[in-house]
Formats: structure tokens, C-alpha cells, sequence
């Protein structure tokens, strides 16, 4: 996959994560943090785990893996999340915006928590990223409509097509 293409899911990725949080902020504090049945045991959880996880790979791409999984109950709400995303966000393209399409190919090496080591092209890692997003997207959204809330605007990757000019 070509640097264009991998800078584009990335704009994807940041698009559908600001519908979503945009659904998730008109949830009160309590909703935001009830126990619900998914991969995780809340919204909040989930969604950090999406933005920590992001911070994870990035963070490898740096050559500074972090040893654990950080936690998730570290955001009080959807703001300070989105707000410690958006840094995120600014980190990440920063590194990806300059990379050409055989930067893409280079090869990351680096330790998962399991203590096995692995070694990814960032192009791919990038992939995994947005895919992975997207799997907890779609929790996300059923976690809201069993909450009894509005479930974001469509994140479809073809509506970002169409409603976004390239």
C-alpha cells in the first residue's frame, strides 16, 4: 500500500473517530462508565483501549515499546479522552506525513507484552491500526443503542469517500 493510501486511512481513521466521539460525549458520566457486555467492560474502557492501543504502536514505532498495557480508567470522561487522542492524533501523523511509499515497507521491530518478539512494516502496523479501530467501533455502537443513545453518523469507510474531497 502506497504512502498516499496509508495517509488517506489515516484521515479515515481520525474521521470516523470524531463521529463517534461526538455520540459518546452527549452520554452522562454514568453511561459512559457502565458495565456492559463487549471485549471490554465499558464505553470509556473501550474507547481508551482503541486510543491506547494506537499509543502503543506508536510508541514502538519510536523504538520505545512500553512494557504494559496502559490503564484504561484513566479517563473521567469522553473530553479527556478526546483531548489525549487528538495529542495522539498530532503525534502520529507528524511521523507518517513525511514517509514515502518505501518508508511504508520499513520494519519495526520491537517486544509484545507477551515478552515474544515481533517485527511489522509500519505500513501494515498502520493498517492494523485503523482495522483494529474499526473492530471497536462497531462495539462501541451497539454498546450505545443498548444504552438507549443516539449510536454515531455513519463511519462507513465509503461514506468518508463521499463526504470527504480528496
Amino acid at each position: 500500500m502506497s504512502a498516499a493510501e496509508i495517509r488517506t486511512l489515516l484521515d479515515y481513521h481520525y474521521w470516523a473517530r470524531d463521529r463517534l466521539l461526538e455520540a459518546v460525549e452527549a452520554l452522562d458520566a454514568a453511561t459512559f462508565t457502565a458495565p456492559r457486555e463487549s471485549s471490554f467492560s465499558s464505553i470509556r474502557d473501550t474507547l481508551a483501549h482503541t486510543c491506547l492501543a494506537e499509543l502503543v504502536w506508536y510508541s514502538r514505532w519510536q523504538g520505545r515499546p512500553p512494557s504494559s498495557f496502559p490503564a484504561l480508567d484513566q479517563f473521567a470522561d469522553a473530553a479527556s479522552l478526546r483531548t489525549a487522542w487528538r495529542e495522539l492524533e498530532e503525534q502520529v501523523r507528524a511521523f507518517i506525513e513525511p514517509m514515502s511509499d518505501a518508508d511504508m515497507t520499513r520494519v519495526v521491530h520491537y517486544r509484545m507484552f507477551s515478552g515474544a518478539e515481533a517485527a511489522s512494516p509500519i505500513g501494515q502496523m498502520v493498517q492494523h491500526l485503523v482495522n483494529h479501530a474499526s473492530y471497536h467501533r462497531g462495539q462501541v455502537t451497539t454498546m450505545l443503542r443498548q444504552a438507549g443513545a443516539k449510536p454515531a453518523k455513519s463511519m462507513d469507510l465509503i461514506t468518508f469517500y463521499r463526504e470527504v474531497p480528496r
